[in-house]
């Protein structure tokens, strides 16, 4: 495989992007959605004349009557993308304080980012397989990402600073709520980007709203300090209620689904905790007895809930059904908002 190392001037891939002859999104490129924040630094580091890491080239489609050709941008999408939206006074790049438009730069400074050397390395001529293979392992781990991996590696922006500050709370470490393995997975993370999405826009299946949200919020998200609040307050209620540290409530599955309609109903809107504490302890006991084989004398709705909450427990059918129940449950000991 080739791959030498040469430098092309901004001026050079401007005029390649403008002329669609370098491809800057094939599809096998996933990388980090920056921030504007991101972007900003990115472009002070250029306009400084300081160096950024290399980015890889491959040949594209080749015409083989008129020799036209397109190049394809292995790695450095982000990077490239980003000097393009400056140069071009792009409205997905703010400029900020402390950088100028492209627009409004002195002659000399023009000059300077034009002609600023980008270290680019060129593979050659590759299949779109081994394009892939190139960049799988590039970014290779010792092990398969999990969805929620693969979105830590692409987003670090508004929304996933919240899901992770809210993963930090004690109230999770206090009752055991995720083991090691969630921890090293990014599993409470995960559950955190769950509820938040939930209470924001319903149930959904497994993580499939994750990316979406991710990338709408990944610069600004105006509504996490309110949703931090409301969920801490579903959290410090039920903390307040001094379950069982095996109960039910602090298993995974269940807190989601209480957490979310504690926030749907408000917690601060609780206008009977020891009856609250009271039914769900009851209803509870009742899930446990139909997992021990026994068939509950009061709650038929534990039979449902406990198929719901063991098996496909992340499908959206079933997440709607077990709110309904709990929904059913508590709302008589909360006063309407």
């Amino acid at each position: 495989m080739k791959t030498t190392a040469t430098n092309k001037k901004i001026r050079e891939l401007m005029t390649m992007l403008t002329n669609e002859t370098l491809v800057s999104q094939p599809e096998f490129q996933r990388r980090l959605v920056w921030t504007n924040r991101h972007k900003q630094l990115f472009i002070e580091t250029v306009l400084d004349n300081m160096p950024f890491p290399e980015i890889f080239f491959c040949d594209g489609a080749v015409d083989l009557n008129t020799g036209a050709g397109t190049t394809l941008l292995v790695d450095g999408q982000q990077r490239v993308t980003t000097l393009y939206q400056y140069f071009t006074g792009s409205d997905q790049f703010k400029p900020g304080d402390n950088i100028k438009p492209y627009a409004d730069l002195e002659a000399d400074q023009k000059a300077a980012f034009l002609n600023y050397d980008v270290v680019v390395r060129d593979l050659g001529t590759l299949t779109l397989e081994q394009v892939r293979e190139v960049f799988r392992r590039m970014n290779s781990t010792n092990y398969s990402l999990n969805a929620m991996e693969v979105n830590n590696a692409r987003f670090d922006g508004a929304l996933k600073k919240v899901a992770e500050d809210m993963s930090s709370w004690s109230v999770f470490e206090d009752h055991r709520v995720f083991n090691t393995v969630d921890v090293r997975r990014m599993g409470d993370v995960r559950w955190c980007l769950d509820v938040i999405i939930t209470v924001m826009s319903g149930y959904f299946s497994r993580s499939e709203n994750h990316e979406e949200f991710l990338e709408r919020f990944n610069d600004e998200f105006t509504e996490g300090p309110a949703i931090e609040t409301g969920v801490r307050e579903c959290l410090n209620l039920l903390a307040s209620l001094n379950f069982d540290s095996k109960s039910r409530v602090w298993q995974k599955n269940d807190l989601f689904t209480l957490t979310v309609e504690i926030y749907r109903l408000g917690a601060k809107n609780c206008s009977d905790p020891a009856g609250l504490s009271a039914a769900l302890t009851e209803f509870f006991d009742d899930v446990e007895l139909v997992t021990s084989g026994k068939i509950p004398a009061k709650h038929n709705e534990a039979i449902q809930y406990r198929d719901d909450v063991i098996s496909g427990t992340n499908e959206r059918a079933r997440r709607v059904r077990r709110g309904e129940v709990i929904r059913s449950l508590i709302s008589p000991f909360f006063k309407a908002a």
